[in-house]
Formats: C-alpha cells, structure tokens, sequence
C-alpha cells in the first residue's frame, strides 16, 4: 500500500474531504479484527514491537504529508492549469475508468522504479522493512514517497483529468492496497490474473532472491504480466528487507537508507560513481566497493526475526504512550484545517519526539528512561502554556 503524493483530499467549496484520514478507525477497526482471528487461529502474525513501529511509520507519513501537500500537488495543478491538451469530463462514467486505468498505470511504473532506483528506493523502504507481514504493515509508509512519486502523475494532468477525479481515483487506489496485506487470505482463482490480491502482494514483500522486485501492481496486476515482473506465490515468503533495519525508530527508519547511500558516495572517488549511487539500484557498488552485491538467500530452518527483549512492563507502558500519541496524532491529522501552522508544527514536533522515545523504550536503550522524562516534562510544559494562553 502506497500513499498518493498528496493526501487524499478533494478541495470542494474550501472543505477538504481527506478519504485516507476519514478511513483511519476502519484501518484500525479491521487490524483490530485480525488481531483476533490469527490469535484465534494459533498464527504469530503480529508482535507488539513491530506494529508499534509500523503504525509510528505511518503516524510520521501522515503528519509530515499535511506540510508537504500544497508543495506538491503544485506540479499536478500547474500543469492541468496551464498545458493541458483538453479538458476532461467529470460526468463521464468512461473518464472514471480511464483514469482508474492511468493512475494504475503510473502507479505500477513508479513504484517498479522505487525497487529499481536508489534514491527512489530510499523513499519506499520504510514500508519493506517490517519482518511480519499483516494489516499494520500496510500503513507502514515512507514519510518522503510522495516527493518521487508526483511526477510519475504528470501526463495525466496534461491529457486534461481535472485534479479533483485524480484526487479520488488515487485514494481509491491507495485504500485498495489496505485488505492485501494479509496472510489470512489465500490464493483467489482467477482474480490472480487480473488484481492484486494477498498472495500475489505477499511475493512483493518477500525477501526472497526469487520473489525480491516482482507484483509491483497497485489495484491491476496485468501491468506486471504485461511487463515481465510477475511472480506468483510458491513457497512462503520470508518478509522484509535484505539487512534488516533492527531498530523501531520510525525517524531511523525513513533516514538510514539515505545515509548509506551518502556513505557510499563518499568513500566512492569518481563523480560518475558518486552519482550512480543514487540512480542505480539497490545492490549496486562501484568495482572498486566490491561491484554488484546479490541478494542473498535466506534459511527458513536458520532465519530469525530481529526484535529486542524488553520487559513486559516496559513494553506495556510503551504501548500505553503509544496510544496516546496516536490519538493525539489524530487529532492533529482532523483538526488540520482549523490549527494555526504554529500549533500544528508544534504539536507534530512533540509527537515526532516521542514516536521516538517510545521506539527507544521497546528497544530497551540505556538512554530510553531519562529520554522519557524528558519527554513527559516538555508535554507538561506544553499542555501548561497552552491553558495559561
């Protein structure tokens, strides 16, 4: 599941209807239901750790996204405003269609690039690292994709769909992605050779060498039959990224690839190199860093999962300001329209910051308590100049 470059939102009449914000407690409300059914079932689907970070990565996204918005659905209006080759009927049923299949179109052709492109890969690994592959996991997202993926857009704007039809055909197509990411649902049929379903998304998280860049589709899988990047599912995938991220920083999780791209440019000597480090793909180094590296395969009988051994009481508290950090997050995520920049740049700063802390807590890190007192001290300091305002 992948996020559009713009919020899910529609401008009518000064309103913003935001799709993806309205459908949080529905994403919540089914995680909550397949909690139970894989407990019910006997299954280790979920570990606490693990959908803390998950939904921490997507709490990032969500709220970076409401400053980076207008920035970049800038370049979809202006090109729509000023170059467009027709103007597009929203009362026609078939432009519905046709830009249901365009958007699906370039979605497949960006996100086939975030797998193939460094440095748009350093934008998409957030929502691979995760090593469970459930509900959560599907808003999990990169707090940065939405810079790389407007562009991919464009020629629909310049064929003339009006930017509010583009709008809710991308939020369809995200809220799609939501219900595949799923290992309670098995293979469907011949609904295989036409959407993307569970089976043919849990290759796609495979880190398997067979399975790794394949089922790139958002809502149509015929893209990747079409284009040779097809995979159906054979044996289970083992989920995650190559060198797994062994940390639940959701900050970490959004910057370590970039700092190792940057790393490799500067131990590189020769500019030419310095810039395929970001063009190439994941993989690649220089002859003189060792060249291409392969993916290496993986030992089911031998494979563990990273996690980290904190206390029960400690993940339980972590979990409890968790909690309390996403209803504040919700908060600011509804309420957008109605803060001053000042209060939401604020209020995103402090959630940020223990998103953090809480990541530090269930990872068990020396400095985590005295982080966390810190954190409760500036909340207190917050709350209270806010009641003496």
């Amino acid at each position: 599941m992948e996020p559009p470059f713009y919020p899910a939102g529609v401008k009518m009449d000064g309103d913003v209807v935001s799709y993806i914000v309205l459908a949080i407690p529905v994403f919540f409300l089914l995680i909550g239901i397949e909690l139970i059914a894989v407990r019910i079932a006997g299954r280790n689907d979920y570990r606490l750790a693990d959908s803390v970070n998950d939904l921490s990565c997507g709490i990032v996204q969500q709220l970076l996204e409401v400053f980076l918005k207008t920035a970049l659905f800038a370049g979809y209006a202006f090109v729509f405003e000023r170059l467009r080759l027709a103007t597009i009927p929203s009362s026609s049923a078939l432009a519905w269609v046709a830009c249901f299949v365009g958007v699906d179109f370039f979605y497949y052709w960006f996100h086939r690039m975030g797998h193939e492109v460094n440095a748009i890969w350093a934008t998409h690994v957030v929502h691979h690292q995760s090593e469970d592959f459930n509900l959560a996991v599907a808003l999990r997202q990169g707090a940065f994709q939405g810079s790389m993926s407007w562009v991919f857009y464009l020629p629909l704007a310049w064929v003339g769909f009006p930017p509010a039809m583009f709008l809710t055909i991308v939020s369809i197509n995200t809220l799609y992605q939501f219900w595949i990411h799923t290992q309670l649902i098995g293979r469907l049929g011949p609904l295989e050779w036409v959407l993307n379903t569970p089976s043919n998304h849990r290759v796609h998280h495979g880190r398997n060498p067979k399975y790794i860049d394949r089922n790139h589709g958002g809502t149509l899988i015929v893209w990747d039959r079409l284009f040779g990047t097809y995979q159906a599912e054979e044996e289970a995938p083992v989920y995650g990224i190559t060198t797994p991220l062994a940390s639940w920083n959701p900050v970490w999780a959004n910057l370590h690839y970039w700092v190792e791209l940057f790393e490799m440019a500067r131990r590189t000597r020769q500019w030419a190199d310095k810039l395929r480090v970001f063009m190439k793909p994941p993989g690649w180094h220089p002859d003189a860093l060792g060249g291409f590296q392969q993916p290496p395969e993986v030992d089911v009988a031998t494979y563990r999962k990273w996690g980290s051994d904190t206390p029960r009481a400690l993940a339980l508290y972590a979990f409890v300001q968790f909690t309390l950090a996403l209803g504040a997050a919700s908060f600011l995520l509804f309420r957008q329209e109605s803060l001053s920049r000042w209060a939401l740049a604020l209020g995103t700063g402090l959630i940020l910051a223990s998103l953090v802390v809480i990541g530090s807590l269930l990872e068990n890190k020396r400095w985590a308590i005295p982080a966390e007192g810190g954190r409760l001290l500036a909340i207190a300091a917050f709350i209270l100049s806010r009641f003496a305002g």
